[in-house]
């Protein structure tokens, strides 16, 4: 057995918006409960992995794009590429 199986995570392990919440001024950040915990990066990342990640990136996109650090085509570009990670981490019958 693993130490990861061995070890009980907490219950809000890999749930985007208690360990990565959106803050007052528009931007995500890990609040100071999480940076004590033990598990905190793993959590980030798993977090990130699940659809909720995708919507974090694409916040991101929006983000730069607002601020001029990004082209229309760029932006377009990762908003496709986004999109289409999204559609393939739906079940068949979900994308009807």
């Amino acid at each position: 057995m693993t130490e990861a199986k061995k070890t009980r995570y907490p219950d809000c392990f890999g749930d985007l918006e208690t360990v990565f919440p959106m803050g007052r001024n528009k931007l995500r950040n890990s609040p100071i409960a999480c940076r004590a915990c033990v598990f905190k990066t793993e959590c980030l990342r798993d977090a990130m992995k699940g659809g909720d990640g995708l919507k974090v990136r694409e916040e991101a996109v929006d983000r730069a794009y607002s601020s001029g650090r990004m082209t229309f085509f760029e932006r377009w570009s990762k908003k496709k590429t986004l999109h289409r990670l999204q559609n393939r981490r739906r079940p068949p019958e979900a994308k009807k």
